[in-house]
């Protein structure tokens, strides 16, 4: 990436990994997506796909479960069409966890993170010295994986006693039981200033933050008021010469701009080139593409 200057524009690019197996978006239409999660199928809502399907009707007709979504923006319910396990093993490179359905529309996977989860191990295996990783808003893990499984050093925090017991699940799948991993539940900016008052530091950072959300004691996450107040947190984390930072955010109304101006401003004391823009899946049916979050990403020169 070429280095930018205060009045250039910012190169927003599509980030995807063509590297699945055991995930795929079938098709898309009619504010829906057909996919395919191992060996299921599943219907669930996507409102950019004001298009028709590129499939038969047949096709649709063969997935597992629709997703049903109530008033409430999170909010659902799933209607199954066939028998399903309670949970089923996938598989991404030498990564394996569990998928499964729940009271919300997800499926305790996003594909489209997989391009981080091949960053950041890239990042981590070519680096020349011992690294040590804060994954803040960890869900089940697979980025706190990655990094571990490229020689790092995690500590992985989420909200959510669940999600951790997930992802140290998955852990054990992958077979990563004897990688330093630390698992924490706490809310991610009280952690962040003790650490800070301890001294710690962090060579390589990844947030997940949600668009709302709620800590162990019920601290409220609001992504603008919040975000900002935590990345100022996060500063004294780093140290001299940090590796890496990668930041993705869902379901909010904003630009990968707002993360690439945000990155460069929190980075601009450190020698390092900044890549930003949206987490794509392409569709099998007609090769359209659904934008699914957006993303920015500072990488140490």
């Amino acid at each position: 990436m070429k280095t930018e200057t205060k009045s250039s524009l910012p190169e927003i690019e599509l980030f995807t990994s063509s590297h699945w197996s055991d995930y795929e978006l079938l098709d898309t239409g009619g504010g829906l997506k057909l996919e395919r999660f191992g060996p299921y199928r599943f219907i669930r809502p996507e409102h950019q796909a004001v298009w028709g399907p590129a499939w038969q009707q047949r096709e649709w007709e063969k997935a597992a479960a629709v997703f049903q979504p109530t008033s409430d923006e999170s909010g659902g319910n799933w209607n199954f069409k066939q028998s399903i396990n309670p949970q089923w093993e996938m598989h991404y490179k030498g990564l394996k966890f569990n998928a499964r359905t729940s009271n919300s529309r997800h499926l305790g996977v996003f594909p489209e993170q997989a391009t981080h989860w091949d960053w950041v191990n890239e990042v981590i295996s070519t680096a020349k010295s011992p690294v040590n990783v804060l994954s803040l808003f960890g869900y089940t893990g697979l980025a706190t994986l990655a990094a571990a499984q490229a020689g790092a050093q995690v500590t992985h925090l989420d909200a959510s006693k669940k999600a951790i017991t997930y992802a140290r699940e998955n852990q054990i799948l992958s077979g990563l039981q004897d990688k330093p991993i630390r698992w924490i539940m706490d809310d991610a900016v009280k952690f962040v200033q003790r650490e800070a008052r301890r001294g710690v530091h962090y060579d390589g950072l990844i947030l997940d933050p949600p668009k709302f959300g709620r800590g162990p004691k019920g601290e409220v996450w609001e992504f603008f008021k919040m975000l900002p107040y935590l990345l100022e947190q996060i500063k004294p984390l780093f140290p001299p010469m940090p590796l890496f930072l990668v930041i993705t955010a869902y379901a909010i109304r904003a630009s990968a701009m707002s993360l690439h101006y945000a990155v460069r401003d929190l980075m601009q004391s450190y020698h390092g080139s900044i890549s930003s823009g949206e987490l794509i899946t392409i569709e099998k049916s007609a090769g359209r593409v659904i934008s699914m979050a957006i993303t920015s990403r500072w990488c140490a020169r």
